[in-house]
């Protein structure tokens, strides 16, 4: 430890004489400051010339061993060259992986050889993953491991490879000579940390700056063999910042400038390649810019040279909406305010460092990102919104702009009713928090000053716990304050766009887009500017919520996760109708419908991203396996890559009804044309509808009554615009319906049951339908919407089953049977026809006796009744204002494709209530 002080003391005090010389005289320095390291035979790393001279360096022409910092006190008699600046200049910038190998760095000079800007500054990152070994090198060697001496020679062998692909004559004997001169003096800092087993700040700043300066001047050597005249810059000779305690460093702009002016004096060119990531402090200290330290370098070059715009080259085509990774349908914006682009990447979009963009904001330079592997993306640019876009915006773009979230944070809630008017309380609360080192991302703060909530890193809520309930522990054991409670396991949604402060309802929006995925708010904040709203979820639930809310705003298509319960002749209909409308759906309407699973009652077919449903029957043979209705859910609704799930029972199986109130209170929407629960016990139904109406979750089963007719919405919308229904009638039954349209002339009845039968308007047992059971639960879901209270054994039901056939064993012994009996049907026909009349199968749900029944009426030729043909339905709403003629809607009641199409039009409906486009 002793020995790295001295090391640290000996670099960190320059000689004012030698500090700034211009020739490379590095025994000078050290003989005069190095005190016990004045032989540099014993330690020749105060040789070394980027850590200890900070002397100017010479020409590139000149063959060097090392690169140097900028000799402040230049020589005055040389001729004075004025640095240009203003749009003439173009900044680009390039990470680790755009120059990550030759074949890159290649490309990385055709695209500024191809930039027809007048004047460039290029900004350059050490190779891929050079940084992150020379910290290695770092730690290995102060851990006294003495592998680090192989991984210097790793770092040696990367970027001797890389210059024998792009260097070759003086070129490369100039780069090799500097790089094994390097090397030999990063060894020796290396062996000193290796003794004193500590690496100081500057010793570390020094090390993992090398990758910098060695990807600088390979670049520029490649641009120079294209013939363009360039220039490479050691940024430690023009950048200076003063470091802060928050591991930050602020530039000085006025040094800068005045360096940079006497840098380009000596070394004018109209290319030049820098250096990211390092600089100096004003003490010619050696130092790095920190995280995301290039972007950095980019934005202060960007504003010293007052550029025209800056370009930050990457590995994506811009700035997404939302993390692609965890919304599929993010999309690539094409343009951020400054304002956006801060509030973004504070909340972990990978944008930039809100530090990067304060440079370039005073001089309105913009800053664009684009994709080194996609020149044709335009990219996105960060600028400063023009006055159109601000106030008399015409344009009908989406408030919001993008969405950002941080995983792994906890809820600090410091509340008691001793805070309230208290001065100081805030102020002791988050002075507690400072002085454990944590990071409070936001703060939530009720107006009654009651509580105040924040949140913090997972990794440092025990520690900021620890610290409050010490330093309120007075309070805590007075009563002043009730708790300080931690809630973990949380994530933060970010909600970012400057047109939010002037759009009414983004709030409504958004709240009620994670209200109907089933989100719950954990806190809330948001400031004046209303720049941001963020909010804070169950970390389980994030990915939920951010597909929710970015599907809301019209940024993505609004994806539904289904599962359909009974693949028969309704199910397989509608999945082959989903089939067929899916394109057009995604297209125009921006909705994506995907089948996750389908269950029959001995089989299922279950899938991760969505079932192919041009083969849905194949694949339920070939891969399907055996049905467990728990299983069948978990994974339909397990997916939180997608915010909501809605289950269709396709079946008429009162079991599966039974799990409807399950699956709502999980916050699975339903869809049914199972009549069975609306039809059932009266106390069931009452609670599932409860819990419907006190939830963002949905039940449609519009198909219950008419198959694809408009019953129910027509009767929900006739009692919600505030009419009074006093009477429905109809013919429910489309069976029935066929039934009595061709029961006429000489026909026999069990005649035309047998062709009904035979045609397919039957069930299997033609006594399901006959016994007018199926029409009774229709007249109880109606009555029920319509307000009364009834039990289906409170309805009569005429059965047309005569009494002695309801106990045959066998359909076909019905049907057999049922000739005989023909002769009283024929007696009731006649009697109609002869007082020109027909003969009808209706329900009735009578509002004003609160009563419903079923049962055959005699209806005159002339009434709407007696009009129908073929299977279709009627019903007749009698209400106050229909009271002298009843609103009717008439119909196909029956078969797989109207069914179907019922049951997809609530799908339909309940896509729209989630935020798809109407």
């Amino acid at each position: 430890m002793a020995l790295s002080s001295s090391i640290s003391s000996s670099l960190c005090k320059p000689s004012s004489q030698n500090a700034h010389s211009p020739d490379y005289n590095s025994n000078k320095i050290f003989n005069s400051r190095c005190g016990p390291f004045s032989s540099l035979h014993q330690f020749p790393i105060c040789k070394m010339g980027y850590g200890c001279q900070w002397g100017r360096r010479k020409s590139s022409s000149t063959p060097l061993i090392s690169a140097s910092l900028m000799d402040v006190s230049l020589d005055k008699s040389k001729e004075k060259v004025q640095l240009p600046k203003g749009d003439i200049w173009s900044v680009h910038k390039f990470g680790g992986t755009c120059v990550g190998t030759s074949e890159r760095i290649k490309n990385v000079a055709e695209i500024i050889v191809g930039d027809d800007s007048e004047r460039k500054l290029v900004v350059v990152s050490a190779m891929s993953k050079v940084t992150d070994m020379m910290y290695d090198l770092i730690y290995k060697a102060q851990s006294r491991d003495d592998s680090y001496l192989s991984a210097v020679d790793d770092v040696l062998e990367k970027h001797i490879l890389t210059a024998h692909d792009l260097l070759d004559g003086d070129d490369l004997d100039i780069f090799s000579s500097r790089l094994h001169h390097d090397i030999n003096e990063i060894k020796e800092m290396l062996r000193a940390i290796y003794i004193a087993g500590h690496a100081t700040e500057l010793f570390s700043d020094i090390i993992v700056g090398h990758g910098e300066l060695w990807s600088a001047q390979m670049l520029s050597s490649v641009i120079r063999k294209k013939g363009i005249d360039c220039q490479w810059m050691d940024t430690r000779d023009v950048l200076i910042v003063n470091p802060t305690s928050a591991n930050q460093v602020d530039p000085d702009f006025v040094e800068s400038e005045m360096r940079l002016k006497k840098w380009f004096s000596q070394s004018p060119s109209k290319t030049i390649v820098a250096t990211g990531f390092i600089a100096s402090t004003p003490q010619n200290i050696p130092t790095t810019l920190k995280r995301d330290g290039s972007d950095f370098s980019a934005a202060i070059m960007g504003a010293l040279f007052r550029a025209g715009q800056v370009t930050i080259w990457t590995d994506v085509d811009g700035v997404y909406s939302a993390d692609p990774k965890k919304v599929a349908d993010a999309v690539i914006l094409n343009k951020l305010s400054y304002q956006e682009a801060w509030e973004m990447s504070y909340f972990g979009a990978n944008v930039l460092h809100p530090r990067t963009i304060i440079p370039v904001m005073q001089y309105d330079i913009p800053i664009v990102i684009r994709n080194i592997s996609n020149l044709s993306a335009p990219g996105t640019m960060i600028c400063r919104p023009s006055i159109d876009e601000n106030e008399g915006s015409q344009h009908l773009d989406s408030p919001v702009k993008g969405f950002a979230t941080i995983d792994n944070v906890a809820l600090v809630n410091v509340e008691g009713t001793g805070m309230a008017g208290v001065p100081g309380t805030a102020s002791a609360i988050f002075s507690a928090v400072k002085d454990v080192g944590a990071n409070v991302i936001m703060i939530s703060q009720a107006s009654s000053e009651h509580s105040v909530c924040f949140a913090v890193p997972e990794k440092e809520v025990e520690a900021v716990a620890g610290a409050l309930q010490s330093r309120f522990r007075q309070a805590l054991d007075a009563g002043r304050l009730s708790q300080v409670a931690v809630v973990p396991n949380c994530s933060i949604l970010a909600t970012v766009g400057q047109k939010m402060a002037s759009t009414p309802g983004v709030s409504a929006s958004l709240f009620s887009a994670l209200a109907k995925a089933n989100v719950n708010i954990r806190a809330i904040a948001q400031g004046c500017s209303e720049y941001n709203i963020t909010v804070v979820v169950k970390r389980e639930d994030c990915i939920r919520a951010l597909k929710a809310v970015h599907s809301r705003f019209y940024l993505s298509r609004t994806t539904i996760a289904m599962g359909i319960v009974g693949p028969g002749l309704i199910g397989g209909t509608l999945l082959d109708q989903l089939r067929d409308q899916a394109a057009v759906l995604k297209e125009d309407f921006n909705i994506d419908l995907r089948v996750m699973g389908i269950t029959g009652s001995n089989t299922m077919l279950l899938s991760d991203s969505g079932i192919d449903l041009s083969r849905w029957r194949e694949l339920l043979k070939e891969e399907g396996e055996v049905a467990d209705m728990q299983k069948f859910i978990n994974r339909v609704h397990g997916n939180h890559f997608i915010p909501n799930t809605v289950l269709v029972d396709c079946t008429a199986d009162s079991n599966v009804a039974s799990h409807y109130y399950e699956w709502l209170r999980k916050g699975i929407h339903v869809i049914t044309p199972n009549k069975k629960a609306n039809s059932g016990p009266l106390d069931q139904y009452l609670k599932l509808r409860a819990l419907q109406r006190e939830s963002y979750t949905h039940y449609f089963y519009e198909a219950t009554v008419g198959a694809g007719l408009p019953i129910i919405s027509t009767l929900r919308g006739l009692l919600e615009t505030g009419d009074k229904i006093l009477r429905i009638e109809g013919i429910f039954s489309g069976t029935l319906s066929y039934i009595f349209n061709n029961f006429k002339g000489t026909r026999s009845f069990s005649e035309v049951v047998s062709e009904a039968k035979q045609a397919g308007y039957t069930e299997p047992d033609p006594r399901d339908d006959l016994s007018g059971t199926d029409v009774a639960r229709k007249v109880i879901i109606l009555a029920r919407e319509s307000g009364l209270k009834l039990e289906l054994s409170d309805t009569p039901v005429q059965s047309l089953v005569p009494e002695p056939l309801r106990a045959a064993a066998s359909a076909e012994e019905f049907m057999q049977q049922l000739p005989q009996y023909d002769k009283d049907m024929a007696k009731q026909l006649q009697d109609a026809e002869d007082a020109g009349e027909v003969l009808r199968y209706v329900g009735v749900v009578d509002v004003i006796n609160q009563k419903g029944l079923v049962e055959l009426r005699r209806y005159k030729k002339d009434h709407p009744f007696a009009q129908l043909s073929g299977s279709d339905n009627i019903i007749a709403f009698t209400t106050a204002r229909y009271k002298n003629q009843p609103l009717i809607v008439r119909g196909p009641g029956a078969g797989a494709q109207v069914t179907a199409g019922g049951i997809f039009s609530d799908v339909l409906r309940l896509a729209s209530y989630l935020g798809a486009p109407s």
